[in-house]
């Protein structure tokens, strides 16, 4: 018996009045008293949910970007709906959602500048969140691979962790190249030691925060940890890249998941000032949220598309458009419903961000890649390679090369079919549930749906 209508004793006119019971469950205008704590039940209208296990501590360790606090927060919606406790590290305290100081917003634009904070904030969370975690007593850590401290909190406090790649996985595959470089992958000897040697420029590169890393490392007797690689979970990586679109990873394919995006697509009118012609291409412009300053080079693939006869629709990613007169396009906007812009859009012209990339295999749509920074060379590199578009370097990326390279997705009907067959199979993609289901795994929690009448016989019981 897991849970039973109370017995009211009897009372007289004298009586006190009584005051609330915290232990009671109210429920459908009936109270039942929860005397075994070993079950939970989530209660709905027609349906009831019950745990075999008291609800998992769960908590999230993510770096103060948007994209990966909404990857985080769609995750974190799908386990509370399921009745799991989550809260996300800040500090020395946990809380309910990811915080994102107003100071904290970095400038991809100086690379240097955002290692040193990545390496301070590693810092201050290795210092102090020890306390809180000892304070809060989770079942599961799910870190972010792009802090490491997630890694390091997990092997120092051992407490198991799933690591969340909201952009590449960081995941060691021998042959495939990290995902700052755009290389193709090469299982040669000769390939690997290559790689090999990328590596350690890369955190030569990244020296500051790697000495942190290793620091930490030393203090707590963690064993030879350099960088994020070596701060990955060994028992699982939750990917927000779709399947078919990484490259391949005969090592560790096992161990990393492809779940496409954690957040479920929402349908989002198109604003009522956009009006595109018909019989007219829409060309959709955008470098995210962290580049949308970069005026001269939006300006200069707006003159391509007006060369190539197309609409343009330029997104600044939340930047002001006050400054951004100088910019020929047929409408420029601060901010845009991405997904109601891509639906009607013929080609994508993107910095290589794991969520707009994500979002036009989602409608099909073809794109023309321009990586700036941190992995999206290699998600660039994975556009070419499953031939749903094609790349650029900005550096060389003039007038005339961007107009061609628009000619060439607007005219050959291949990159739209190949965007296309991401598209049909974007019904099927696992997305935050299936991620659920993979940490429930770990976790050994299984839901089992029992519908109302069943459960109302359990409770009389």
């Amino acid at each position: 018996m897991f849970l039973t209508a109370r017995n009211k004793p009897p009372r007289s006119r004298f009586s006190p009045p009584r005051r609330p019971d915290p232990s009671m469950v109210h429920c459908r205008g009936q109270s039942f008293a929860t005397i075994a704590p070993s079950r939970r039940w989530a209660c709905k209208r027609t349906m009831m949910v019950q745990y075999d296990r008291l609800a998992a501590r769960i908590l999230m360790i993510c770096p103060p970007y948007p994209s990966h606090r909404q990857a985080f927060a769609a995750l974190a919606e799908e386990l509370r709906a399921r009745g799991h406790h989550v809260r996300f590290l800040a500090g020395d305290t946990v809380r309910s959602r990811p915080c994102l100081p107003p100071d904290s917003r970095p400038h991809s634009a100086r690379l240097h500048g955002e290692i040193a904070a990545g390496a301070a904030r590693t810092q201050m969370l290795c210092r102090l969140g020890p306390a809180a975690i000892a304070a809060y007593r989770p079942d599961l850590i799910l870190g972010d691979q792009t802090e490491p401290a997630a890694g390091l909190l997990s092997r120092h406090m051992r407490i198991p962790m799933v690591s969340i790649a909201c952009a590449l996985p960081f995941d060691d595959e021998p042959g495939v190249p990290i995902p700052f470089l755009g290389w193709r992958p090469d299982h040669s000897e000769r390939g690997i030691e290559r790689l090999r040697t990328a590596r350690r420029i890369a955190q030569w590169v990244m020296r500051r925060q790697s000495r942190v890393i290793q620091t930490i490392a030393l203090d707590w007797d963690l064993g030879p940890l350099r960088d994020f690689t070596d701060c990955v979970s060994p028992l699982m990586t939750l990917a927000q890249a779709v399947p078919g679109f990484d490259h391949p990873r005969p090592v560790t394919g096992g161990r990393v998941r492809h779940m496409g995006l954690f957040r479920a697509p929402v349908a989002e009118p198109l604003p009522c000032d956009i009006r595109p012609d018909p019989d007219r291409p829409l060309v959709y412009v955008s470098l995210g949220t962290l580049q949308g300053h970069r005026h001269r080079l939006l300006a200069r693939i707006a003159r391509a598309c007006r060369r190539a006869g197309a609409q343009v629709l330029v997104s600044l990613g939340g930047q002001s458009a006050e400054g951004a007169r100088d910019i020929p396009a047929d409408w420029v906007r601060s901010f845009v419903p991405q997904r109601a812009i891509l639906e009607r859009a013929q080609v994508c012209v993107t910095h290589a961000g794991m969520n707009t990339v994500m979002e036009c295999l989602e409608q099909g749509v073809p794109m023309l890649a321009l990586p700036l920074t941190n992995d999206q060379p290699g998600v660039a590199a994975r556009i070419a390679r499953t031939g749903t578009g094609l790349r650029l370097s900005p550096r060389w990326a003039s007038e005339a090369r961007i107009h061609d390279a628009l000619c060439r997705l607007l005219d050959d009907p291949s990159f739209r079919a190949n965007a296309h067959g991401f598209a049909q199979d974007a019904p099927h993609w696992p997305r935050a549930a299936g991620a659920a289901d993979a940490i429930e795994g770990v976790l050994g929690r299984r839901p089992t749906l029992v519908t109302a009448p069943v459960a109302a016989r359990e409770w009389r019981r």
